[in-house]
């Protein structure tokens, strides 16, 4: 998170913190990923935040954030 601007990093925290009431919360632009090593993708800005959703104690492991270029996916 070092890595990316303060602007983002805000933004990023943000969303993040909604997580808590998902899949409840429909104003995320979450979608579900097919054939992918994590659960979930959501979107902020240019970056992307990859995490699973464990249903039994309600745990979100947030895997990864990567900045969306012509070169992702």
């Amino acid at each position: 998170m070092k890595r990316i601007p303060t602007q983002y990093q805000k933004a990023i925290h943000e969303h993040v913190d909604q997580l808590e009431t998902f899949p409840n919360n429909k104003n995320l632009d979450i979608i579900s990923l097919q054939n992918h090593k994590y659960d979930y993708r959501m979107r902020v800005g240019r970056y992307r935040i990859f995490f699973n959703d464990k249903e039994e104690i309600k745990i979100i492991a947030i895997q990864e954030v990567k900045k969306r270029d012509e070169r992702t996916y």
